[in-house]
């Protein structure tokens, strides 16, 4: 029986794909084998000797000890793209409400009750303070062409507008989606200049930690308008306040309110609503929970961001999975440990990402607590498991 413990509310879609009669799952599961988890903070959690896997419920794993989980062998798994559509939904909201003055405006009109027959003289007096202007022909940058930049970019091209983006890392993947009219950026710079609109859609880093600051605000053109759906802290907001005054940037709409810029001006903040639809949980839930059956199950890796991708198809009855860190010989020393307990590999399969690799290894019998031990022994051997797949 394995152990899920959930540290957030999950969408039931998704828990109910773990059988019964082989999983089980609570709030309270002391020493459990895997971990789901959606806002929750790890940071501060002591992670079990149990724990094989931690699955994210979402795209953002900062309120997870990355490198803590990885010493210890345990994979992080996220759900990119599971809830695209419903950020990108809210993006082009962010859009209108950037360009017409639609929120004061309706605050404007909460002020009305209890002005009776007043009220339409009233609303025709004032409606002008809130003027604002349309988007189609104007010009959208889209900082960042994953999933959700590339939906952004192709919707906001069905609404009129015309498009250029910006991804020096942009997947084969997001270039067969994106369309054909969206037009390539020679650089960040040349996007920020020709801008209307600008669309943040990349994760935050070291390197793109403010890396919209003062140099970058004064290369954009006047009454320019800035999305941010991505993270906080791509935007540095002591500069975006110099820019708000300065009449550079008019609006700025983010999904990450914090106590400075909800005292800005012309700052549109949304309590970071973008994946916050019953499609968008229902859709990450179910997809971190395949992604953990078939690591438990099987060992197959997917969508981790501390372990490589991995998928071995089955060759025999008995499987081991090994976690380790990235050096030299390793292979050639979980063999020879095979080799002196006579035991034959069937098939096996090595990959690597950063500092940690994973193998899969189907063998010819069943491995005994002897063996598992003797990996262990290896140096830089961080976790063993040994999977039954007649189960």
């Amino acid at each position: 029986m394995y152990k899920i413990k959930t540290l957030n509310k999950i969408a039931a879609d998704g828990l109910a794909a773990f059988p019964l009669d082989q999983y089980e799952i609570g709030t309270e599961i002391a020493q459990p084998d895997a971990v789901i988890l959606r806002s929750f903070k790890m940071h501060d959690m002591e992670l079990s000797c149990s724990l094989l896997v931690v699955g994210r419920a979402g795209a953002g794993v900062n309120n997870i000890p990355i490198e803590k989980c990885s010493e210890k062998g345990i994979v992080v798994f996220n759900t990119p793209g599971a809830n695209a559509n419903a950020v990108k939904e809210l993006v082009i909201t962010g859009l209108f409400l950037a360009s017409r003055d639609v929120a004061a405006g309706i605050g404007f009109a909460q002020t009305l009750k209890e002005k009776g027959v007043e009220v339409p003289a009233l609303v025709e007096e004032s409606k002008k303070k809130f003027a604002g202007q349309e988007i189609a022909g104007k010009i959208l940058g889209v900082v960042g062409l994953g999933k959700i930049g590339v939906m952004v970019a192709n919707s906001a091209l069905d609404l009129g507008m015309d498009v250029i983006g910006y991804d020096p890392f942009i997947s084969v993947e997001s270039a067969w989606g994106l369309s054909r009219e969206v037009k390539r950026a020679d650089g960040l710079d040349a996007l920020i200049a020709n801008s209307d609109y600008i669309s943040l859609h990349t994760p935050l880093t070291d390197e793109t930690r403010g890396m919209i600051d003062a140099e970058k605000f004064a290369r954009m053109k006047k009454n320019i308008r800035i999305l941010n759906f991505s993270r906080g802290g791509i935007v540095n907001n002591d500069d975006l306040r110099t820019a708000i005054e300065k009449g550079i940037v008019a609006r700025y709409v983010t999904d990450f309110p914090d106590d400075e810029l909800l005292n800005m001006d012309n700052v549109i903040a949304i309590p970071h609503l973008g994946a916050s639809t019953e499609e968008a949980e229902g859709n990450c839930a179910a997809m971190i929970a395949k992604q953990l059956r078939d690591f438990i199950e099987t060992g197959k890796i997917k969508n981790s961001v501390n372990f490589p991708n991995c998928k071995l198809e089955q060759s025999s009855d008995f499987r081991l999975v090994i976690m380790n860190e990235n050096i030299p010989n390793m292979v050639g020393q979980i063999s020879s440990i095979l080799a002196k307990a006579s035991i034959n590999i069937t098939e096996m399969l090595n990959k690597s990402k950063g500092d940690y690799a994973c193998n899969i290894i189907d063998i010819s019998d069943e491995p005994t607590e002897k063996l598992i031990k003797s990996l262990y022994g290896i140096k830089g051997v961080i976790k063993v498991r040994a999977i039954n797949l007649k189960k």
